[in-house]
């Protein structure tokens, strides 16, 4: 996709569904999707908007196919390790007329963002660099940013209505009584296997998944993987092909993710509190190539949107929620 048309995608993005296309239906607004809840399934659309540090920020032409795509790829290639919440003809390429939403079980949401890590990098980082631990784990002195780990670490962090998210300790979630120690093990065991096969796969496609959150829920007695899976917004992908000299060198590695947006706001002093600074179109281009990028690496194929402008789209997803949603 051209940076013309990306260009020309900044006043069409799709920011939000209107009411009225939920057809009666409740609608949740999360910093990303919108939620039409049946009684049975949930329809996700994925909108353009971007967060960074848990504020809404602005809105990136292309985003929410991007993320909407990207999670259903995954959520076929991975379904042999743990069930998920795709049910069958509500990915986005089979609903059809918006490549933006995905019909999906309901499940009841472990209150837990499941974080694993491969690389030493991000948030963890920046606590390891201030002496503090990440999840409950205290590392060695002496590791460097972007430090691969020997394995996997799995570091929780709670799911928060309003706020920041926080880091939580095994230990803390269960004694809380988050979640049953059985329950904990089997969803540890389940991240860290979707993780391995994410790694695996993003090899072959000459990236490294450096580290990614995965949300769980149950139905039927049962763990489900829900939400998304590997997209760019919940991943951090990197070129493996410049990671080693990168490392030595103490540089940025090359980033297929919404990372830069992040610095590019820290860097201007905003990292979720006060006034956002005002964003340049170039900006929010770049940020969109990256999207386009990481889908077109880690699928094989060109993007071409599968929806049109936002009021067709809205359309279309008025249909799904009268023919679809149950």
């Amino acid at each position: 996709m051209t940076l013309e048309a990306i260009e020309a995608g900044l006043g069409g993005c799709f920011e939000r569904l209107p009411e009225e296309a939920a057809g009666g239906r409740e609608l949740y607004r999360g910093k990303v999707r919108d939620v039409v809840r049946g009684e049975e399934n949930l329809l996700l659309v994925a909108s353009d908007r971007i967060s960074a540090f848990d504020r809404v920020i602005a809105a990136v032409p292309f985003k929410g196919e991007v993320l909407a795509r990207i999670s259903a790829w995954w959520f076929e290639r991975c379904a042999d390790l743990v069930p998920n919440h795709l049910l069958g003809g509500g990915s986005p390429r089979e609903l059809g007329g918006t490549g933006r939403a995905t019909l999906v079980r309901r499940l009841d949401m472990i209150p837990l963002e499941v974080v694993v890590r491969g690389y030493l990098s991000g948030s963890a980082w920046r606590d390891y660099e201030a002496g503090r631990p990440v999840s409950g784990i205290e590392f060695p002195r002496g590791l460097a940013r972007n430090e691969k780990f020997p394995v996997p670490l799995v570091t929780p962090t709670t799911k928060e209505e309003g706020g920041h998210d926080r880091p939580v300790s095994r230990a803390e979630i269960l004694e809380r009584g988050i979640v049953s120690e059985e329950l904990w093990e089997k969803i540890e065991r389940a991240a860290v296997a979707l993780f391995r096969r994410g790694q695996e796969l993003a090899a072959r496609s000459g990236l490294i998944l450096a580290d990614t959150k995965y949300e769980f829920g149950l139905a039927e007695g049962r763990v489900f993987l829900g939400d998304e899976l590997h997209s760019p917004d919940s991943s951090r992908y990197w070129w493996a092909d410049s990671y080693q000299a990168r490392f030595f060198a103490g540089e940025d590695q090359r980033e297929l993710d919404k990372e830069p947006f992040r610095r590019w706001l820290s860097e201007r002093g905003f990292c979720g509190d006060g006034p956002v600074p005002e964003i340049p179109a170039k900006v929010l281009v770049e940020t969109a190539l990256r999207y386009i990028q990481a889908y077109e690496a880690i699928t094989g194929e060109s993007f071409e949107p599968i929806g049109g402008d936002a009021q067709s789209e809205t359309a279309a997803l008025a249909r799904i929620v009268r023919e679809r949603l149950r």
